[in-house]
């Protein structure tokens, strides 16, 4: 035997013994409970939608925003709110003043309760606030058990307002719908990006099912070759070498067949569990061989990503932020000034039906705040200056990202629109490499060819599968990838956003 020979066979023997033990540990006999489901590429990204971890994970993501969305809208809304302080017992020594005995100081001990009823409304045009209110307090002296006060606010009506010019409210309105409106389309992306990790997983088991077939195919036929090849070395047509090259390839077959198998278990099993199926469900992928006659026109797909894409709307949210940033930096580094109205009636009593009876007093407030920066060395200015500044960085960097979106876009739409002359270019070399295979391999029967054209022929025919495979995945991966970038479904001409209400509803 040729010495170069030796080493590879040597080490193949040992690794097909080791690799026929990890098969017996990996695929133990079939049982009962192993559930066979046959399903096709749209079937398993339903699933995904439905029930995979990050379906549900993106979900609650988007009711988080939803909530958030919410609790803006209430803030607009009246709120009615009842605060009270049942008991609140006070024993202190006061200083006290008699016209005779001059200032003296007395022990005290006091019994407070209080109770309050409110309704406030936030006025966005302004960025005010009205409120309406209506409290009681009881005070008792425990030192004099019959010294018992009652002070009623049946009505008082008051209303505050900033003066220096930033208001709330207005930003608010123009940012909050904005940011709701891009977390829905963030979520219909995600449910993008789960159909890409669905097709992902589908193909890696489909290529894993195409790797074991290869295998298997190699095997048997490196076994019969190696057959053959016995017994023309036994009438002298095969040399010793093309003999050991045919010992040596039914082994590199055993163990590539181990190989495969192993894979094809972990496939099925990173399948299952991003799907969210029991360990002992198999899926047996339903290859889709027909794909959508479909050409998707640039322009079209442009108009529909800066209409759909939340890419954009975070574009406009940083400008929007960007402005608010100035608008607040002049009113808190300026003049602060602050109005507060009230208006209503009140009285006090010694029991409490009279606390409630006419005549009432009057009661009236007007307070006016000043705050008024003399010197600040700069400062306002200068806060001022840097708000402007990150504004210009964010609208020149919006801009170069607006810029670099719609060249990427292009670029997808172009490669997209490609992919359809890509699978049908790999499924026709996958027909010619299996049809050049039978031939060479017929060839070699008859001893026409040597054993390293039929190899080169065989390897052919592994490549062109693959490649049709791996070409069907990479169209159903931009497919879905430009549904993600426009939001947009092509193949049944109308915007994902109608479906979102549905998907919301699915457990």
């Amino acid at each position: 035997m040729n010495p170069k020979y030796l080493l590879p066979i040597l080490f193949a023997c040992f690794i097909n013994e080791l690799g026929a033990q990890e098969t017996e540990d990996y695929f133990p006999d079939d049982s009962d409970n192993v559930v066979k489901v046959s399903m096709t590429l749209d079937e398993v990204i339903n699933l995904a939608h439905q029930q995979s971890l990050y379906s549900f994970r993106v979900k609650n993501m988007y009711l988080a925003r939803y909530w958030e969305f919410r609790s803006y809208k209430a803030d607009r809304l009246p709120i009615l709110s009842l605060d009270a302080t049942p008991v609140n017992y006070d024993r202190s020594v006061v200083s006290r003043f008699d016209g005779e005995q001059g200032e003296y100081f007395d022990q005290r001990s006091y019994l407070t309760s209080n109770a309050s009823l409110s309704i406030r409304q936030n006025v966005p045009l302004t960025g005010g606030v009205f409120d309406i209110t209506s409290s009681l307090t009881r005070s008792q002296n425990l030192e004099d058990n019959d010294d018992i006060q009652y002070a009623s606010v049946p009505v008082s009506i008051g209303f505050s307002q900033p003066l220096n010019g930033y208001n709330r409210f207005k930003w608010e309105a123009r940012i909050e719908p904005l940011q709701f409106e891009k977390a829905k389309r963030e979520y219909l992306q995600s449910l993008e990006s789960i159909a890409i990790q669905a097709t992902d997983y589908f193909f890696a088991q489909v290529t894993a099912e195409i790797n074991l077939k290869i295998a298997e195919n190699n095997y048997h036929n490196a076994d019969t070759l190696y057959n053959i090849g016995k017994g023309r070395f036994e009438i002298g047509t095969v040399t010793q070498d093309e003999l050991l090259d045919l010992e040596l390839g039914l082994l590199n077959a055993q163990l590539a067949l181990t190989k495969a198998k192993i894979g094809l278990k972990q496939a099925r099993a990173e399948l299952t569990s991003f799907l969210g199926l029991e360990d002992n469900v198999v899926i047996e992928c339903v290859v889709p061989e027909e794909i959508p006659n479909l050409k998707i026109d640039p322009q079209k797909a442009l108009q529909l990503a800066i209409e759909n894409n939340p890419e954009i709307l975070d574009f406009q949210q940083q400008l929007l932020e960007a402005e608010q940033d100035i608008d607040q930096v002049k009113s808190e580094s300026g003049l602060s000034a602050n109005i507060r109205a009230n208006f209503g009636i009140n009285k006090n009593a010694d029991d409490f039906g009279l606390a409630y009876g006419s005549p009432f007093e009057d009661q009236q407030q007007i307070r006016l705040s000043l705050s008024i920066p003399i010197l600040d060395w700069g400062l306002r200015k200068g806060k001022i200056q840097m708000a402007r500044s990150n504004r210009e960085v964010t609208e020149a960097t919006v801009k170069q990202a607006r810029i670099d979106f719609e060249q990427d876009l292009l670029i997808s739409i172009m490669e997209f629109n490609l992919q359809e002359k890509q699978v049908e270019i790999s499924a026709k070399a996958d027909t010619i490499a299996q049809l050049g295979y039978e031939v060479t391999k017929q060839r070699f029967f008859i001893d026409k060819v040597d054993v390293i054209k039929l190899n080169s022929a065989r390897n052919s025919l592994d490549a062109a599968r693959r490649n049709y495979i791996s070409s069907l995945r990479q169209y159903w991966r931009s497919y879905y990838q430009m549904r993600q970038i426009t939001l947009y479904d092509f193949v049944n001409d109308k915007p994902l956003m109608e479906a979102l209400d549905e998907l919301l509803e699915q457990p």
